[in-house]
């Protein structure tokens, strides 16, 4: 299976390079637009500040590569916040695959800490991304000061000062908040589900 990983100035690309390895699978890290349209799914990973990413990908020409992307494809963490239509982090303009706006935490309380950062459960999961999964609450592992909050294309809830999306999905792409890459087994299962979403006709 040829899996392609978007290369651009984000962090946190080389634990799902490494994850993917521990997999039996050997990606493609790369930022060329052939490579990436040939692949047969991609992961779109990230962590860091949405405004600086988006110039990144702006400057060359990665937001309409991605965009017009046909295979499946998987958003990680502030990957999944760029799909969406804008960021209140750095007051951007998106690639607006997901019809939501990425908000920040405002703490209500004392312990409501951030970043929110840790394991966290997920509910009410939709789609075959999740698969073998509906059956348990499963954690799984978060760090992030921004959220997309619920909406219609939410294929997983978490709750963190308030429910948010943890998980989205249209058409062909899919992204989740978390980081499936640092969430042990179930982490690894919710990556083998969309590697296996590239098989199906």
């Amino acid at each position: 299976m040829n899996v392609a990983i978007v290369k651009y100035n984000a962090g946190n690309i080389y634990s799902v390079v490494s994850a993917l390895r521990r997999m039996g699978v050997e990606p493609v890290l790369t930022d060329d637009a052939h490579q990436l349209r040939a692949a047969d799914c991609v992961l779109f990973p990230g962590q860091g500040e949405a405004r600086g990413a988006m110039d990144y990908l702006l400057a060359r020409g990665l937001d309409q590569v991605i965009c017009t992307l046909r295979q499946p494809v998987l958003g990680i963490c502030v990957g999944q916040q760029l799909l969406c239509r804008h960021s209140e982090e750095g007051d951007v303009d998106c690639l607006g695959i997901f019809d939501a706006d990425v908000r920040r935490f405002r703490p209500q309380r004392h312990e409501d800490k951030v970043p929110c950062m840790g394991w966290n459960s997920l509910h009410d999961l939709k789609t075959s991304l999740f698969a073998g999964l509906d059956q348990q609450l499963p954690y799984v592992y978060f760090v992030h000061s921004y959220f997309v909050p619920l909406c219609a294309e939410t294929i997983a809830t978490a709750d963190y000062v308030q429910p948010y999306s943890a998980a989205l999905h249209k058409d062909n792409f899919y992204a989740t908040q978390f980081h499936p890459e640092k969430s042990g087994s179930v982490g690894e299962k919710i990556l083998r589900n969309f590697l296996e979403l590239a098989s199906k006709p």
